[in-house]
């Protein structure tokens, strides 16, 4: 009986009941958070992308971010470039936006991961020593807004997914680990 009423319960529990007839709120503290959360990730990572794609904001372009891709034994140096670049950019953007935010979150977890394993680890865990602080803080807080749902500031709002859970959490680590893993292969 319990079982019954726990798989009963949606992902995310709606803001509390207003008192004595009083609308609910449009907009929760929750939603500003998310919105707050995703906006600082998603743009940060998305103008890291445009860093390697484009060149923009003081970075080397893809032929410069290539031919450090290949450096770290990424061949073709360029394609990789490319994927990692677009992975930032479109998955920072995706955050943001909150849009199929599942996806956008296994684009930066991906990447992250792939950092950890051809960069980061090696120098241990604080960022000032070259380690995986960053990235891991910027993973985590992509599954965690895919495992929460994005908030009603949120594309995503419009669709079931919009609301995280499991099944969200679940894609966005297993489709960021895939493709972390399959890029670690090639």
């Amino acid at each position: 009986m319990m079982m019954k009423h726990l798989s009963n319960r949606s992902a995310r529990p709606g803001p509390p009941a207003a008192p004595d007839g009083a609308a609910e709120p449009l907009v929760t503290a929750a939603d500003c958070g998310l919105l707050l959360l995703r906006l600082t990730v998603g743009l940060t990572m998305a103008g890291h992308g445009a860093q390697k794609v484009f060149g923009l904001f003081g970075g080397g372009g893809l032929t410069a971010t290539g031919k450090a891709f290949a450096s770290l034994g990424f061949r073709p140096g360029k394609l990789f470039a490319v994927i990692g670049g677009l992975s930032e950019l479109l998955g920072g953007l995706g955050l943001a936006l909150g849009l199929l935010t599942p996806l956008a979150a296994a684009a930066l977890i991906g990447v992250m991961i792939n950092a950890m394993a051809t960069v980061t680890a090696a120098h241990g865990l604080w960022d000032e020593d070259g380690g995986v602080e960053y990235n891991l803080c910027i993973a985590a807080a992509a599954l965690a807004v895919a495992a929460v749902g994005p908030g009603r500031l949120a594309v995503d709002r419009f669709f079931p997914w919009g609301r995280g859970g499991w099944g969200a959490a679940a894609v966005a680590l297993v489709l960021g680990g895939a493709g972390a893993a399959l890029t670690l292969a090639l």
